[in-house]
Formats: structure tokens, C-alpha cells, sequence
């Protein structure tokens, strides 16, 4: 079940995210707002990411389907998300090798 949010995501003048959140009844994520940079650089994250959020709903996911609310739906919804989160991972090594 979808239960009510707000979502707010903000954009810098070249269109670049630039944060935002996420807020619910149980529920209140402030996103990371620009970019980490690297090497002497990086800075500490100052938001979640969005793959924090999507593991999370997948250690829910996993717990309801290893309770008497296993099924299909919940084993495809942890399969999705494993599948987002390999996606961003190719992501990130992609951006980090160069490719």
C-alpha cells in the first residue's frame, strides 16, 4: 500500500540535482545534495542516496517474504530492487574506470 508523502527535489541553475527529501508518516529522507567529489577532494555525504533507500526497502522486502507473507509479488519486488541496485553499481565503477 502507497501511503501519502511529499517529495521535493531541487535542481541548480545548469540542472544539476542538488538535493532534496522525502517525507511520511514514518518516513523522512533528505537526499545528498551535489556531488562527493574525489580523491583530496571528497567530501562526507551530507544526505542518503537513493541506493541506501532501495536496500533498505529490500531488507523489508526480504523479512516479509521469510514471514508468513511470502509470495511472489515480495520475491519479485526483492529481485527488482537487486536489479536497480547492480545497475547503479555498474554506474559508479563505469564513472570510476572511465568507461
Amino acid at each position: 500500500m502507497l501511503g501519502k508523502f511529499e517529495a521535493h527535489n531541487y535542481k541548480d541553475l545548469a540542472e544539476n540535482p542538488t538535493g532534496g527529501g522525502v517525507e511520511g508518516v514514518g518516513l523522512s529522507i533528505r537526499w545528498q545534495d551535489g556531488p562527493l567529489g574525489r580523491g583530496d577532494a571528497r567530501q562526507e555525504p551530507n544526505g542518503a542516496f537513493v541506493e541506501n533507500r532501495d536496500c533498505g526497502g529490500k531488507t523489508a522486502y526480504r523479512v516479509l517474504y521469510e514471514s508468513k507473507f511470502k509470495c511472489r509479488e515480495n520475491s519479485m519486488a526483492i529481485t527488482k530492487l537487486d536489479e536497480a541496485l547492480m545497475w547503479l553499481n555498474k554506474r559508479t565503477v563505469d564513472e570510476k574506470t572511465g568507461r
